[in-house]
């Protein structure tokens, strides 16, 4: 089980990478139908949802169906900082990196730190 600071430090980072990705024109898919479209689609390289959505069944098929698809998936505590990691100024529960661009090496050490866990 991952502790509170771990928690609080990968949370931080997924932050920071979602950010630099979006700065460099990454692709992110936006919101779970788009999520979901990008994992099905063999599209996501990466999915991030939020802890505090309510009710939880809207974000209960991002892991199971991320864990099939062979696609890392991790959740953060807050959606609004997830939606303000990702350029928009209204929460989102959960996102889809797609394409990393530059910041594609950012993105695997992230990916390795979720799979270590």
């Amino acid at each position: 089980m991952v502790d509170e600071a771990e928690r609080k430090d990968l949370d931080s980072q997924v932050y920071s990478v979602l950010e630099r990705i979006h700065a460099k024109s990454g692709n992110i898919r936006k919101g779970v139908n788009e999520a979901t479209k990008a994992i099905e689609r063999s599209q996501a390289k990466l999915v991030v949802y939020a802890a505090d959505v309510s009710p939880k069944e809207i974000v209960m098929h991002l892991p199971l169906l991320s864990k099939d698809r062979g696609v890392p998936c991790v959740e953060v505590k807050s959606r609004a900082e997830l939606g303000r990691a990702v350029g928009i100024v209204v929460p989102t529960s959960a996102v889809a990196v797609v394409d990393a661009s530059e910041e594609a090496h950012a993105l695997e050490e992230l990916v390795s730190k979720i799979k270590n866990l």
